[in-house]
């Protein structure tokens, strides 16, 4: 079994660093070591994505995660994320929990109303990604969680910036959305008709 060392590495190199491996070389058993929850749910993630069958395992401070394949021919590359190509679809990313600058309670507002109001674009709603002080939007006690809740309950995908929940202290706080990695934001942004920036 090929072991990977991660640790130590931030969003999206720990992904980065499995997917070059599994595509130089032709594995069907693999095990990759971690040092943050973010980073093993993004390996997991995609270890999956590319037919594996994986496990966790945790030792101290590291987090071990093992992927296994059936036949070898299972596992050859195939994009990094299950994004599907699908035309006229918008990509809102929310880089900010608020609107605007000059007042913090006003830029809230806006930010909630722009947010239940998103629904008013039907079908070419495509996907919701927050990164960076947006992650906050997605978190237990946050005012648009049930509206997020209720987007992704429609099919809407919502990415959430592991490194990002990582570094305000809320991976455990985070009630909607998958953890997501740069390289699958990046991956969507390629596959977006529209992106909206806030």
């Amino acid at each position: 079994m090929k072991e990977i060392d991660a640790c130590g590495l931030s969003c999206p190199a720990p992904v980065l660093k499995t997917k070059a491996v599994l595509q130089e070389e032709n594995l069907n058993a693999v095990k990759v070591v971690l040092d943050n929850a973010a980073s093993q749910q993004n390996v997991q993630r995609f270890l999956e994505s590319q037919g594996f069958e994986t496990a966790l395992e945790q030792d101290n401070t590291k987090y071990i995660v093992i992927g296994k394949c059936g036949s070898s021919s299972s596992a050859q590359t195939k994009p990094a994320s299950d994004f599907h190509y699908d035309p006229k679809k918008i990509m809102v990313m929310c880089a900010t929990d608020r609107i605007g600058f000059g007042d913090d309670v006003l830029g809230l507002k806006l930010m909630v109303n722009f947010l239940r109001t998103l629904k008013e674009m039907g079908d070419d709603l495509w996907r919701l990604v927050f990164v960076n002080n947006g992650v906050k939007l997605t978190i237990e006690g946050s005012e648009v969680l049930g509206d997020l809740k209720a987007y992704e309950s429609a099919g809407i995908k919502i990415l959430v910036c592991g490194t990002c929940l990582d570094h305000f202290n809320l991976l455990e706080k985070k009630r909607v959305g998958e953890t997501t990695n740069m390289l699958d934001i990046v991956t969507a942004m390629q596959l977006a008709e529209k992106i909206i920036n806030l």
